[in-house]
């Protein structure tokens, strides 16, 4: 079968968390190692298209959200979208890796798009787990009605497993950090790129064997990379979902957004690890 017509892939930067250390994104790291150092953490959207189709991956977060937990807020997604050249209303597919605060905080910007996330999670943010606050705390409500209400209009797909969404493009559920946390797979001129977003939230995590601290099922964790390796053509085309190393990595799109977004369907600029 013939390889679908390549896709350009960006990553666009909206806000960071600078003064984060190696035990908030390690889960085998103690407060206090005497070998502990900063692990700063940049937060990402993403956007998938060629000549046929746009397609938008993840949607960020609102600003007083970002503010409120303590991170510093860049620029609004939406805005860094469209600086790119995308406009909301003429997205064809929002995928939603997951629905934590920092991922699904603007799908309402987006009226005209089909909405694609995994039935896993949307089981998990209308059942019972969501009256703890120590799950919830992860979570928006407002998000949720919102991603309920696309329900209603009939511009939610939620799948089950692996999809594909386009030609070159595919969805698969890893779970691991949220309940039905899934990775995209897209066709690019360098070969297929997975999105990890948050199944690796660093180069480290899936580099070294260390997890995120947070995790909705542990197991499912290293299962997931084991995926994420088994659908990129190379290591280096796993892009992680909030390392700051993906900035220096890739090559920036253009001089637009002061450097923060960059070409991920090119080959990389820098080694993989810092």
């Amino acid at each position: 079968m013939a390889n679908p017509d390549p896709y350009s892939v960006i990553a666009i930067r909206f806000a960071a968390s600078p003064f984060r250390m190696r035990f908030h994104n390690c889960l085998n790291c103690a407060q206090g190692d005497p070998h502990d150092t900063p692990m700063p953490m940049d937060f990402y959207i993403w956007v998938i298209r060629n000549a046929h189709r746009t397609i938008v991956v993840d949607v960020g977060s609102k600003q007083w959200k970002c503010l409120q937990r303590g991170h510093e807020f860049i620029r609004c997604p939406v805005e860094g979208l469209e600086a790119v050249g995308v406009d909301p209303a003429k997205v064809d597919d929002l995928v939603i890796t997951h629905l934590h605060w920092d991922h699904a905080g603007n799908i309402d910007r987006f009226p005209n798009a089909r909405v694609h996330l995994q039935n896993d999670e949307m089981r998990y943010v209308v059942g019972p787990h969501m009256a703890d606050h120590g799950v919830n705390h992860f979570y928006l409500v407002d998000d949720v009605k919102t991603v309920v209400g696309t329900l209603f209009e009939g511009r939610l797909s939620l799948h089950h497993g692996q999809t594909e969404i386009a030609p070159g493009v595919s969805l698969h559920r890893v779970g691991g950090h949220a309940a039905g946390m899934q990775i995209v797979r897209v066709y690019t001129q360098r070969g297929w790129v997975v999105l990890a977003s948050d199944a690796s939230h660093f180069y480290a995590n899936i580099d070294d064997g260390n997890p995120f601290p947070i995790f909705a099922n542990y197991p499912e964790v290293f299962s997931g990379w084991e995926l994420c390796r088994a659908l990129a053509d190379s290591p280096d085309h796993i892009v992680p979902g909030h390392d700051p190393l993906v900035l220096r990595k890739y090559p920036p799109l253009s001089a637009s957004l002061d450097g923060d977004a960059v070409r991920l369907d090119v080959d990389p600029v820098e080694e993989r690890r810092a």
